[in-house]
């Protein structure tokens, strides 16, 4: 995840495939745009848009916080993940501050495990605005991640504040 997140940060252009339209999520008062592949069949959430690739091999979520509801956001995230069968090796926590499209980032970074073997696992806080927080999930099994970095760095190389 941190190496998508930096090629993000340098790439200018997305490779070519078949993109979605930009999606302003919350529809009913966008905090943020993105552009997800089709073929991952992004769809909205309670609280933001959630896509998953074509094999299964990533999952990746974005859900908007408001001060009010921060903390539950984050623990929303990571609950989804435990019931998921997604554990987590605290010893493999890493923590980076980085900017994508201009927006403040941190991340946190885990090795774990589900039922396919071991996975990498991010939590990441994003901070479009002032009053307004990202809180991108992600998981994606290890050894097959890779195929979708392009994917995935277009992705996060398209996430921008809503106008």
């Amino acid at each position: 995840m941190k190496k998508a997140i930096i090629a993000a940060l340098l790439l200018a252009l997305a490779p070519a495939a078949s993109y979605a339209g930009t999606l302003n999520f919350p529809s009913d008062a966008p905090a943020a745009t993105i552009t997800i592949p089709d073929d991952w069949k992004p769809e909205e959430t309670d609280s933001g848009i959630q896509a998953e690739s074509p094999d299964g091999a990533i999952y990746m979520s974005i859900d908007v916080a408001g001060a009010e509801n921060v903390e539950k956001v984050i623990q929303d995230a990571i609950t989804f993940l435990k019931d998921r069968g997604v554990t987590v090796d605290p010893a493999s926590q890493k923590e980076t501050d980085n900017e994508l499209n201009g927006m403040p980032v941190k991340n946190f970074d885990w090795n774990g495990k589900d039922e396919n073997g071991d996975v990498s696992i991010a939590l990441s806080l994003v901070q479009p605005s002032e009053d307004k927080l990202l809180v991108l999930t992600y998981w994606g099994t290890q050894g097959d991640q890779d195929k979708h970095n392009d994917a995935i760095v277009a992705m996060l190389a398209s996430l921008k504040p809503a106008q």
